[in-house]
């Protein structure tokens, strides 16, 4: 019971991080090691989040489209995937239809929402803050509600019959699986990188995979040469950020 309502407290930060700023601290990469903590397993927790991490880096919500729910499936992969002893790669292959359906369980509640919606409309034009108010606190409640018991009772009622269940399938599967969770990580770099990649950056991406492939520079040490890089490159100061030019117009990207 402990551990599925400590469980279920990460899945409900997984929409309590968009009321405090969106830091992005409900990610698997941060996730993964707290639940690993809770079912006394760091390492393994820390191993399996930066693996599912690296899926959901490129699953962003993008004008209409809702991706699936990678604070919820990162959650109950990890743990599904600690508590039955498997690989991050199965965790991968796990978490995936899982987050697909809390998403699913997300898009009903928002439904839901468009009603309430059309009352906070109401509220604006009466000039009721309060009600406008009320309206957003009780939405953002019952998203944080869905999320904890999700995880919550998935956890408490499907523990054991999940862990039971992938012990008893044959090592030719739970291999499949395996190399899919492999290459559904490449997908999801993939994806991020056709957000993002352009000419400008794809040197410096070309340049990692040849100090990471030929010179056998760990990642750690690939990590660090970037945060050198972007610490020398770019000026963080408050200067540069209110600096304007002759025009009086904020300076430019290139000026930086």
């Amino acid at each position: 019971m402990l551990q599925a309502f400590l469980l279920g407290l990460c899945g409900a930060y997984g929409h309590i991080d968009w009321g405090i700023g969106t830091p992005f601290l409900n990610r698997p990469l941060v996730l993964g090691p707290i639940v690993g903590l809770i079912l006394g397993n760091v390492e393994q927790g820390i191993i399996i989040g930066a693996t599912l991490e690296v899926f959901f880096l490129g699953a962003m919500a993008i004008g209409s489209y809702i991706p699936p729910d990678a604070c919820v499936g990162g959650v109950l992969g990890t743990a599904f995937a600690i508590k039955a002893g498997l690989s991050a790669e199965m965790a991968l292959a796990m978490a995936i239809p899982i987050a697909i359906i809390a998403t699913s369980f997300q898009n009903i509640l928002w439904s839901i929402f468009s009603m309430t919606s059309k009352i906070a409309d109401r509220y604006a034009d009466q000039g009721n803050e309060k009600g406008i108010a009320a309206i957003m606190f009780m939405e953002g409640t019952l998203n944080v509600l869905l999320k904890f018991f999700l995880v919550f009772f998935a956890w408490l009622f499907g523990a054991e019959q999940v862990s039971y269940l992938l012990n008893q399938i044959p090592e030719v599967f739970t291999h499949g699986m395996t190399v899919a969770g492999g290459l559904l990580s490449a997908i999801g770099l993939a994806m991020l990188m056709r957000m993002i990649v352009n000419k400008k950056v794809a040197p410096y991406w070309f340049l990692g995979f040849i100090l990471a492939a030929y010179l056998k520079i760990p990642v750690l040490g690939l990590a660090i040469l970037g945060v050198i890089y972007i610490l020398t490159k770019f000026d963080f100061s408050m200067k540069t950020v209110n600096a304007v030019n002759k025009n009086g117009e904020v300076a430019a990207d290139d000026d930086f």
